[in-house]
């Protein structure tokens, strides 16, 4: 049976998966991202873990890896990872094909996710989507017409990196406020001292102060997601990510904050949903990724 494999890096951790072509996830495995996460250490730990998923590489066809940023237009390098070190323009699919054997394909993690949704998940229902990641930084997907939207250069759709407050926190991005400044959980461990998990625990603890920084929170993501539908008018707003473990607290104010901001003929039929997947949805859309590839693939040697 052909399979492939689908990786998702993270500040913290690798997540990786096996997947069938028809979305089923034989076997699964995670390993801690090395710290710092320097590129060499890092392509060693990914390379091992899948040695280690896939002893011997057996039945495996093609590999997927989402990194946090941008890849270039044909999925071969990592342009840049804002949050990790030292990674810019990192030839990560050369690297990992030429010490695995097997075609491997790079995207930006935020649009795996969205694959991921939007095969299996949440978004599968819709032709027009965003979805929004809220974990360490913040990561985006654009879906138009149902086909994910990258851009000419393959770095569209980063959609934490939108300006929120002008002269707000720096990001490393270079811009200065941007959404992820305000949504991430790295800005909320800046704002509070706390962790996103702690926050959530309170809240449901009934805290009142956790309670009105998840308001404030949704109201963010409210104002954030305002430009965005204005842009694209989307069909729905996925959020996902580890933020979105406590977003019965906060997307009731962000759903407000868009039906006050957003004129009701921009939001014909407009939801604001969780998402589906959880922490599987950045390893499936990396296996959608691959099994984009191989298709591509076959379908470039048919016409030959």
């Amino acid at each position: 049976m052909t399979e492939v494999i689908g990786v998702d890096l993270g500040g913290t951790a690798i997540k990786l998966g096996r997947f069938t072509q028809d979305g089923k996830c034989l076997q699964s495995l995670s390993v801690p991202t090395p710290q710092p996460a320097y590129p060499d250490a890092t392509i060693d730990t990914m390379v091992y873990a899948i040695e280690k998923l896939a002893p011997g590489m057996v039945d495996i066809s093609a590999i997927g890896v989402g990194t946090p940023g941008p890849a270039d237009a044909v999925g071969r390098v990592a342009k840049i990872a804002i949050n990790l070190e030292g990674w810019i323009d990192i030839p990560v699919a050369t690297l990992i094909q030429s010490r695995t054997g097997i075609p491997t394909i790079v995207g930006n993690d935020g649009n795996c996710a969205g694959l991921g949704e939007n095969w299996l998940g949440a978004g599968r229902y819709y032709r027009n989507s965003v979805l929004l990641t809220l974990g360490t930084g913040v990561g985006g997907a654009v879906f138009i017409n149902g086909a994910l939207f990258t851009g000419h250069a393959g770095s569209a759709g980063e959609l934490g990196l939108i300006t929120f407050e002008p002269q707000g926190h720096p990001c490393k991005s270079g811009n200065n406020g941007s959404l992820e400044q305000f949504l991430s959980g790295q800005a909320i461990r800046r704002m509070t001292g706390k962790e996103p998990k702690e926050l959530g625990i309170m809240a449901a603890a009934g805290d009142r102060d956790a309670l009105e920084f998840w308001n404030n929170y949704g109201r963010n993501l409210g104002i954030g997601l305002t430009s965005i539908i204005y842009m694209l008018t989307p069909e729905v707003a996925i959020i996902g990510g580890g933020i979105s473990a406590s977003a019965r607290y906060f997307l009731p104010a962000a759903k407000q904050e868009i039906d006050r901001r957003v004129m009701a003929v921009s939001r014909p039929g407009f939801q604001l949903i969780e998402a589906e997947l959880g922490n599987q949805a950045g390893i499936a859309g990396a296996a959608k990724l691959a099994w984009e590839m191989l298709a591509r693939q076959a379908a470039k040697s048919t016409n030959y």
